[in-house]
C-alpha cells in the first residue's frame, strides 16, 4: 500500500492516546490513509454482508414457508418466515455490546475475525438444514437459532470504517464518501435476486425447493471467506489502526454512552426511519405479496427488482452529489417527504397489474437509493469523539431494528388482513417520524 507523509505527524503532532493502541502500533508509520482506501474497506465490507442479507430474505418468501412451515398455508406460513426473519435485528444490538467487550480486551481484528466466521458458519448451515419433512419441529428451532446466530455476527462486524471514512473525507466532498458504503445494499441485493431468479428460471420447483435454494447460501459461505481477508488486510495494518486510534474510535462502555449520548443515539435513528422502512417495502414485502397474491412469474419479478436496484445504484450515486450541494440534513429531510408522498400511491400501483407494480418498484427503489444514501451519514456527526465508535454502531442497530426489523412481517399481515392501504399508513408512519426526528435536530449534519 503506497502512503505519503502524515500531516499529523512532525513537531507538535498530539500523542496517540487511545487505550488500546499499545502494542498494536508499535511498528506504526505516521501515514495520511485517502479517503479512497478506506472506501474500499467500506465497500467490501458492506456488500458481503448485505448479500448474505439478501440471500435469506429472499429464500425467506421463495422457500421457507414450503420446506420449514409445510403444516400452515401460504399467508401463515410467510408471517412465520418473517418473524424467523426479524430474529436477527433483535440479538444485533445485544451482540455489538458483546462483541465490543471483546475488542476493549483483545484486539479489532479479532473481534472481526471471530464475527465473520460466525456468520460464514451460520449462513452455510442454513444451507444443510433438513427440512420439516425430516426433522419436524426442530427444523424450524434449527433455523430460528442460525438466524440469531446471524443477527449476533452482524453485531460483531462493525469496523468503525464508515465513521473514519467520514472524519476523513474531504469537507465538501463528505456527502459522496457516505454513501459509498451504501453502494453494498443494491449490489448485495442484484447479485442475490439474479442467483434466485436464474435457478427459478432453469430448474423444475420440486428441484428448486429441494436443493437449488441452498446453492447461493454456498456462495454467501464463499463470498464471507473472501471478505474476511480482505477487511482484516485493511483494518489490522499499522497505518489504520493508527488512523482509527487518532480519532478515538475505540468502543466505549455501553452504559457511559447511552448515558451522555442516549439522545443522539434515538434522533440518529428515527432520522433515517423513512429509508429503513421503505428497505423492506420495495425488496421483500412486494415479493411475498406477488407470490401469494399474484400469477406473475417470480423469476421475472426478480429481474425487475433488479433493475430497480440498478436506479437504486443511481440514486445513491447520486444522493453524494446532492447532500454535498444541499446539506445531508435537507436531503434526508426532502426524501423522507417524498417517501411520504409516494406512501399514498401504494394501494393503487400494486393493485395496478404488471406496469403498476412495476412502478412501484423503479420509483420505490430510485427514493430508497436518494435516502438510504446518505442514511448513516447521520450517525456520526453528533457524538463526542471518545463515543463516536460506540454510538455509531448502536444509532445503526436501533435504526435497523425500528425501521426495518418487522417491516416485511407488519406491512404483510396489514395488507392481507386490512388491505394495501395500511401499508401506506404504515410507511407513512416512518415518514413522519424521520422528518419529527431531524425537525428535534437541526444539528445532524456533520460538523467534524
Amino acid at each position: 500500500m503506497q502512503s505519503t507523509p502524515n500531516t499529523y505527524g512532525g513537531a507538535g503532532a498530539a500523542p496517540i492516546t487511545a487505550p488500546h493502541s499499545g502494542a498494536r502500533n508499535i511498528n506504526s508509520r505516521d501515514t495520511k490513509i485517502a479517503p479512497g482506501e478506506i472506501a474500499v474497506g467500506v465497500v467490501i465490507g458492506r456488500a458481503s454482508e448485505y448479500f448474505d442479507f439478501f440471500v435469506y430474505a429472499i429464500a425467506s418468501v421463495l422457500v421457507f414457508p414450503a420446506v420449514f412451515f409445510p403444516f400452515a398455508d401460504r399467508l401463515e406460513g410467510t408471517l412465520y418466515s418473517f418473524a424467523i426473519f426479524a430474529l436477527a435485528y433483535v440479538a444485533r444490538p445485544l451482540a455489538s455490546l458483546f462483541f465490543m467487550v471483546i475488542q476493549r480486551h483483545y484486539s479489532r481484528e479479532i473481534k472481526l475475525t471471530i464475527a465473520l466466521f460466525l456468520m460464514g458458519s451460520a449462513t452455510v448451515a442454513i444451507s444443510m438444514l433438513p427440512t420439516y419433512s425430516r426433522w419436524g419441529e426442530w427444523s424450524i428451532v434449527a433455523l430460528a437459532i442460525l438466524r440469531i446466530g446471524q443477527g449476533v455476527a452482524q453485531g460483531g462486524s462493525w469496523d468503525g470504517l464508515p465513521s473514519l471514512l467520514a472524519l476523513n473525507a474531504p469537507q465538501n466532498k463528505r456527502g459522496w464518501y457516505a454513501m459509498l458504503g451504501q453502494l453494498g445494499a443494491p449490489t448485495g441485493f442484484i447479485i442475490a435476486a439474479g442467483l434466485f431468479s436464474y435457478l427459478m428460471a432453469e430448474l423444475s420447483q420440486d428441484d428448486f425447493l429441494v436443493w437449488g435454494w441452498r446453492y447461493p447460501f454456498y456462495v454467501a459461505f464463499a463470498i464471507n471467506v473472501v471478505a474476511l481477508f480482505a477487511r482484516l488486510r485493511l483494518v489490522s495494518t499499522p497505518d489504520y489502526t493508527h488512523l482509527l486510534d487518532e480519532h478515538e474510535l475505540d468502543p466505549a462502555p455501553a452504559r457511559e454512552v447511552i448515558g451522555n449520548q442516549g439522545t443522539n443515539i434515538v434522533i440518529g435513528a428515527l432520522a433515517a426511519l423513512a429509508s429503513y422502512a421503505l428497505f423492506h417495502l420495495v425488496t421483500v414485502f412486494p415479493l411475498s405479496w406477488i407470490q401469494l397474491y399474484d400469477t406473475r412469474s417470480m423469476a421475472e419479478f426478480l429481474q425487475v427488482q433488479m433493475m430497480g436496484a440498478g436506479l437504486g445504484i443511481v440514486g445513491v450515486l447520486a444522493s453524494g452529489i446532492i447532500a454535498d450541494k444541499f446539506g445531508r440534513r435537507n436531503t434526508l429531510g426532502t426524501l423522507a417527504a417524498l417517501i411520504a408522498l409516494f406512501s399514498g400511491f401504494i394501494p393503487t400501483l400494486m393493485d395496478g397489474g404488471v406496469t403498476g407494480q412495476n412502478t412501484f418498484i423503479l420509483v420505490g427503489f430510485l427514493l430508497l437509493g436518494l435516502s438510504y444514501g446518505q442514511a448513516s451519514g447521520a450517525v456520526t456527526s453528533n457524538f463526542l469523539p471518545q463515543y463516536r465508535y460506540t454510538g455509531a454502531a448502536l444509532t445503526s442497530d436501533l435504526a435497523w431494528l425500528v425501521g426495518a426489523a418487522f417491516a416485511p412481517l407488519v406491512a404483510l399481515g396489514l395488507a392481507a388482513n386490512f388491505g394495501l392501504g395500511y401499508v401506506s399508513l404504515y410507511l407513512l408512519s416512518g415518514a413522519v417520524g424521520s422528518l419529527a426526528a431531524l425537525s428535534l435536530n437541526r444539528a445532524l449534519e456533520i460538523r467534524n
